[in-house]
């Protein structure tokens, strides 16, 4: 999870929070929270990445929609990085 960018991590946590978004799904939401835009170019290199480290999955949804979800791994990971937030951050 320290390997990951800022921005990858939050991938994560928009994944989390959602069933099974597509792609465009994430690139909404994530869009609603950053200043500025992310295109689909920036977007989908780090979905790509987050599959690689086995932290998202990818699948079909149909034959022109993939969808992401996290995997056991992913979610362990961002279940420690959140308890690593909470012990220094009290909101």
């Amino acid at each position: 999870m320290d390997q990951l960018t800022g921005f990858q991590r939050d991938l994560l946590y928009v994944i989390a929070g959602k069933d099974r978004p597509s792609g465009q799904e994430i690139l909404d939401d994530i869009n609603s929270y950053i200043d500025q835009p992310v295109t689909h170019g920036r977007l989908y290199p780090n979905l790509d990445t987050l599959v690689e480290k086995e932290l998202v999955e990818k699948g079909q949804l149909d034959r022109r929609t993939n969808y992401y979800a996290l995997t056991p791994k992913g979610r362990r990971e961002l279940q420690r990085r959140q308890e690593w937030v909470d012990q220094y951050v009290d909101v």
